[in-house]
């Protein structure tokens, strides 16, 4: 699945550029198939665009990758949400973790994707993690609010972020090391999860 994306000279930020959508398939997804469930896989983001629907304003500079608590994540994945009357998310350590190894590998490979070898489903599931589960990633952007805006402006990216179906979810970013020449230096992983009931008869986010 390859992507790619230009630079803004305005902003400084990718343009975006190219969707790329991977949806959940293995034997144990299949079963629930025909029960009638299925999982919301991946949806990946290439860059930050302006905002449709803005998050509300940070009390503060927004934290780079370095300065991210876990409180900092929370506040303002929920501070988003709650600016678009939707309901807070709890935190998932094993979505942190699946998060995490993502953030991690995009890193290491300086490439943006969902399956870098290893499949979301498989990711999470390493976590411990077999709910329900969606993804956006997202390269180039130097602090969460950036990466947030970008996802709000693309209806599928913004459709896993705010949806009332996830209940819980983990985030993580990783950092090219320094020296080594990168096209986005910085990678964004965010894993939504919930159970697979609330998602019968339910359309995955489109385009």
């Amino acid at each position: 699945m390859a992507c790619s994306a230009a630079i803004n000279p305005v902003t400084g930020l990718p343009y975006l550029k190219r969707f790329c959508r991977a949806f959940v398939s293995d034997s144990a997804l299949m079963l629930l198939q025909r029960r009638r469930f299925f999982a919301l896989a991946g949806i990946s983001l290439l860059g930050a665009c302006t905002s449709i629907v803005p998050p509300a304003p940070a009390p503060g500079p927004s934290p780079g990758p370095s300065q991210l608590t876990r409180d900092a994540i929370i506040s303002a994945i929920n501070r988003t949400r709650a600016a678009n009357g939707r309901p807070p998310l709890k935190y998932n350590t094993q979505l942190e973790t699946a998060a995490r190894s993502q953030a991690n590998l995009m890193a290491s490979k300086d490439q943006l994707s969902h399956n870098l070898g290893v499949t979301l489903r498989e990711r999470v599931r390493a976590a411990g993690y077999y709910g329900a589960v969606g993804e956006n990633v997202a390269g180039g952007q130097t602090t969460l609010d950036q990466a947030i805006q970008g996802w709000l402006n693309s209806p599928a990216h913004r459709e896993a972020l705010l949806s009332t179906r996830f209940v819980e979810f983990g985030l993580a970013a990783a950092s090219v090391a320094p020296g080594v020449k990168s096209r986005y230096k910085i990678y964004w992983a965010f894993i939504a999860g919930g159970p697979f009931e609330a998602w019968i008869g339910a359309e995955p986010p489109k385009h």
